[in-house]
Formats: structure tokens, C-alpha cells, sequence
């Protein structure tokens, strides 16, 4: 009877080569690194009456968030009127999360999304406030405030724009009919044809509005507002910082901008967990 077994080819795989004469190691690309992941942090602070105040404005916001999370609107705390030890407890209880919002205004605005998702924390000239909500009201109100005006139609067109111009009035249509309740209207220039003379001129013809998101999970997400109304430049980016998903999306607010209800409940009921390990 014939086996069928034969023994393993030799000089294959690790270590059956001879070491290069120049002592040059073969060097494998570096893997994406772990997603960021939510992990308890409770601070090492004495639950004393001097903290008090923090520790009720904690257990508000955790209130808050559940309300929020309910369907309420945005909910604000100031803390301008903690002192250092308050101060410095709530910040490190925020701790700092994934989503970056800058709201360019008089003053500018910047606000942090805190490890707990739907609460942020909002910093400017004058200012030092913790907001409850999806996203931070000044940056649906700001939004499609002009940095720079939008060409529209009359940007200039250098050589080699051919397909943009057809984009632009697919967007500005849609801008101009936008239904809040629609599902968000997306165009993906990853998968049209388009030259690097498209992009600039959309950019011309777009303007750029007050708004700008940096979302860091497993790489990096950059959201930017224009200046057509409902109109939102969306950029993903994979670990190794290369484009790997350009779009513009039409609607209120890009979803991966958006804190969820679920998350908000959930913040809400992390928030008291900290608070009563504090306590």
C-alpha cells in the first residue's frame, strides 16, 4: 500500500537562511495599535466636606446625563466658582475621551469630550463649563459660520477640473432641500474618479465653515464643517495616519461626531459609580 505521507521540503521558513553577510535584519511594518476602551478611573482623593461641592455637581451631571439620554436638551455647569481642589477633582474624574471640537467664535471655543461619552468639557476665554449632550450646542449653532465664503459655481477652475463641478450641485441641492429627519446624504470621493484639481476646487467652491472635529478611535476621524449649509467634509484616516475613506456628507451633525442615548445613560450611570467609590 502507498503512503500518502511525505516529509516536509527542506530549507523553508524561519532560521533555514543563512544570516545576510551585512548583519541587515528583514524589518515588518509596525500593526495597528489596540482601540481606545473605557477603564474605571477613580481618583485618589479623601471624600472630605472641602470636596463636597464637586462631588455634588458630579452627581448632577450624572443626573443630567440621564435626562439627556431621555431626550432632554443640552445641560450646562459652570465651574467658575470651584476652588483648585474641586477644580482639580473634576478634571481628573473627566479624564480626556476620543472626540475634539473646536468651535472657532469670538472667543474660541474648545471643547474636550470627557471619558464619559456625551459629557464635555468646554474651555475659551472666560469660559469653564461642563456640557451634557450628543454634541456641543455651540458647534450645531456655529457650524456653517464662514471662515472662508463660499465660490459656489464661480470658483475658478484650473486645469484639470472635470468632475467636481457636477458634485458641487449635487451637494448645494441637496443643502438646499435638507429635511433634518432624512438619513444623511453622503458622496464618497474615495470611490468617484476626481484629480487633485477636483478636491481644491470643491474646496473653493465650498468654502470652509466654523467647525473642526478630531475623533481619535482605531486611527483618526477629522470632520469639517463648510460653508454650504448641512454640509460636512468627513476624513478617515487608518493607524498609520493614511486616508482611507474621504467623503462630504450632508446633515445636521456626521454621526461619528455624535455621542448616542444609549452612551449618555450609560455615562450617567458611570458617573455614579466613580462618585460613590469617591465616597
Amino acid at each position: 500500500m502507498v503512503s500518502n505521507f511525505h516529509m516536509p521540503p527542506v530549507g523553508y521558513g524561519p532560521g533555514s537562511q543563512p544570516a545576510e553577510e551585512n548583519g541587515e535584519q528583514l524589518e515588518y511594518m509596525k500593526m495597528p495599535q489596540d482601540m481606545r476602551a473605557y477603564s474605571t478611573h477613580i481618583p485618589e482623593v479623601e471624600a472630605g466636606e472641602e470636596l463636597a461641592p464637586a462631588l455634588t455637581l458630579l452627581r448632577d451631571i450624572a443626573a443630567a446625563a440621564a435626562r439627556v439620554g431621555h431626550g432632554a436638551a443640552n445641560i450646562q455647569f459652570d465651574l467658575s466658582d470651584l476652588d483648585e481642589a474641586n477644580r482639580a477633582l473634576i478634571s481628573e474624574t473627566m479624564g480626556e475621551g476620543e472626540v475634539s471640537v473646536k468651535i472657532h467664535d469670538v472667543p474660541a471655543i474648545a471643547a474636550q469630550e470627557s471619558v464619559f461619552a456625551g459629557i464635555w468639557c468646554l474651555r475659551g476665554a472666560g469660559l469653564d463649563k461642563i456640557e451634557v449632550g450628543p454634541v456641543p450646542q455651540g458647534a450645531l449653532d456655529r457650524a456653517f459660520e464662514p471662515r472662508r465664503n463660499a465660490q459656489g459655481v464661480n470658483a475658478p477652475k484650473a486645469p484639470g477640473v472635470v468632475n467636481a463641478p457636477p458634485l458641487y450641485v449635487e451637494l448645494a441641492d441637496k443643502s438646499a432641500a435638507f429635511d433634518p429627519a432624512a438619513e444623511a446624504h453622503v458622496v464618497n470621493m474615495t470611490l468617484l474618479p476626481h484629480t487633485e484639481q477636483d478636491l481644491a476646487w470643491l474646496d473653493t467652491a465650498m468654502g470652509l465653515g466654523s467647525v473642526d472635529v478630531l475623533s481619535r478611535g482605531y486611527g483618526n476621524c477629522r470632520v469639517t464643517s463648510t460653508a454650504l449649509p448641512h454640509v460636512w467634509r468627513v476624513q478617515f484616516y487608518n493607524s498609520m495616519d493614511t486616508l482611507i475613506l474621504d467623503t462630504f456628507e450632508v446633515t445636521r451633525m456626521p454621526e461619528v461626531v455624535i455621542a448616542a442615548a444609549e452612551d449618555l445613560i450609560d455615562s450617567s450611570e458611570r458617573v455614579v459609580e466613580v462618585v460613590e467609590a469617591i465616597t
